[in-house]
Parts: C-alpha cells; structure tokens; sequence
C-alpha cells in the first residue's frame, strides 16, 4: 500500500490557509457552575463554544432542535446565531446579559446561577471573526459542532486547552489577551479537524477535502489561487471528464468550482488590502477581474463592504 504524504500534507494546508485568513478574536473565557432550575440564552452575536465539565445540559440553536450534552463533550457555535441552554427542556430562561449582571464575579470569570438541584459546570467562551460576522468561506459549517467525548473521555487536548485558557484568564499576566485569543484559535482549529475527520454527510471545502480527487484540486487552487484556472484545467487535475468533475466538485463543496475559487479570491484580497499590500486596483486585476468597478460590486456582494472601506471593517 503506497503512502501519499505529500497529498497528505497538501490537503491538511488547505484548512490552514482558510483559517489563517478567517483570524479569530476571542473575547472572554470564563467558568459556569449552573443549579437546576436554570435556562440562558444567548443573542446573536460572537460565536460560542461550551465545554462540558460535569453534569449535562441541553443546548438550542435558534430556530433547531435541542441537543443533549453531557461532561466531557464540547460544543462549538461558529455562526453565532443566538442559541439556548437549559438543564431541561421547559426550564425558564434568562438572558445572559441579565444573569451576567447579577451573579457573574468579574475577578474570578465564574458564573453562579439557578436553583439548588443537580448542577452543571461548564467552561465557556465567545470569539469572532475578524473583519467581518462570519467569512463566507465558513458559511458551509452548521450552526452548531458537537464533539461528545470518547470512550475514555474527553480527548487529551480538549482538557489541556481549556485548563491554560482559564488559567490565563483567571491570572491575567503581560500577554495573556494575546495568549488566550491564540489557545481560542487551537480551540477551534482543532474542534474543526475533530468535526472534519467524523462527519461524512459535510459540506463545503471541508467536505471536499475528504474527497481524495476534490482535494487534489483544492489543493490546487490554494497553492496558486490567482492562476487563469478553468473547469477543464481542474478536471485535469482530478482525473475526470469536465461535466463529471463539475457535479462532483458542486456535491461535495456546494458551489461550482470557479464560484468557489472566486469566493476564496475575494477572501485572500481582502487579506491583502487589509495588510496594505495591495490597492484596489492591484487586487482586481489579481482577482480575475476587467476593471475596478465590477471587482468592487463582487467584494461588496461577497462581504457587504467596498473595497476601500476594508481596513476600517477591521476591529481596534
């Protein structure tokens, strides 16, 4: 049996590249030790993960059904839809804001709230996406990622992660905003490879990626996104007919092939004009595109702001 590493490695890069460009900003760690009765919910907003460290509890995505947690599992909420959690289906909930206000101790990050009944304790979070709500290029993910533990409980890095994040935030040193926003982008990245390797009805690039042939061909077109690409030249890749090719890269992905490369065209040039590097009119022509004007009606279709207004899209 052959072993491909350089694809191998290929393939893992493009979910490197995609979440080096989507920088993630957290916001706050803290812990949650919840009483039954209790209920929370949370506005749309920054996107949220929960780590489960004892007990049970259900969490609503608005506008989903309920998912049952449990110690040890961890959920992830990348689009920060608004969500709800309870310790039971029909508990009263109180908004976040208002629980915060009353029984969050802002010294210690810990939240004390409901009743006297069986507990839960839980370490939370929120981050966002720098520059923008949600990066199109994440839209494939579901409103709401849920790793339960294994076997012999939760994995390794989970545990390790959230103990140094509440450490860094409970005994804040020089560097510990920058330390906590780097361990919330391990959070993630990990939670998304955990989800990527076990999911097998995914969509998106991630769904493409496990798909030997479509991930030749993303590879691709992360290693030279600015080349003339066409559909034939990328069937060539994969080693199929251009019609095939085209359904299997639009099942597997979502969207068309030159749609997705436009999309991630788009991503990179707003990077580079973020950073300075590049002025509108570079990052048009880079882009594929005839002239200014129909780069920035993309750019604003894309991420619902001109061009030139990027850098001020970018948070303090």
């Amino acid at each position: 049996m052959t072993q491909d590493f350089g694809m191998s490695a290929a393939r893992n890069d493009v979910l490197s590249e995609v979440l080096t460009l989507i920088r993630l900003r957290g916001e706050l760690v803290y812990t949650a030790i919840l009483g039954a009765p209790w209920g929370l919910r949370f506005q749309a907003g920054p996107a949220h993960f929960h780590f489960v460290e004892s007990g049970e509890m259900w969490i609503t995505p608005t506008g989903e059904g309920p998912i049952l947690t449990r110690e040890g599992d961890l959920v992830l909420l990348p689009q920060g839809k608004g969500h709800v959690m309870t310790d039971a289906l029909g508990s009263p909930v109180e908004s976040i804001e208002t629980a915060a206000a009353d029984h969050f101790d802002r010294d210690g990050l810990v939240l004390r709230h409901g009743g006297d009944g069986e507990g839960v304790r839980l370490v939370g979070g929120f981050f966002s996406f720098e520059g923008s709500p949600l990066p199109a290029i994440m839209s494939s993910l579901p409103s709401l990622i849920h790793i339960p533990k294994g076997e012999n409980g939760a994995p390794p890095w989970l545990a390790a992660i959230s103990r140094f994040l509440l450490a860094e935030a409970q005994e804040p040193n020089p560097g510990s905003s920058l330390m906590i926003s780097r361990l919330i982008d391990l959070l993630v990245i990990r939670t998304l490879r955990s989800w990527a390797a076990s999911e097998a009805n995914r969509m998106g690039w991630l769904g493409g990626l496990g798909e030997e042939r479509i991930g030749r061909v993303l590879s691709a077109m992360h290693a030279d996104p600015f080349h003339r690409w066409t559909v034939q030249s990328l069937a060539e890749i994969a080693r199929m007919s251009r019609s095939i090719f085209a359904e299997r890269f639009t099942a597997a992905v979502g969207e068309p092939p030159l749609r997705y490369l436009s999309r991630w065209r788009l991503t990179i040039a707003a990077d580079l004009l973020r950073s300075g590097g590049l002025k509108v009119t570079e990052a048009a022509y880079r882009s594929g595109y005839a002239s200014d004007a129909a780069f920035s009606r993309a750019f604003k279709a894309h991420f619902g702001y001109a061009p030139s207004e990027v850098r001020r899209q970018s948070p303090a």
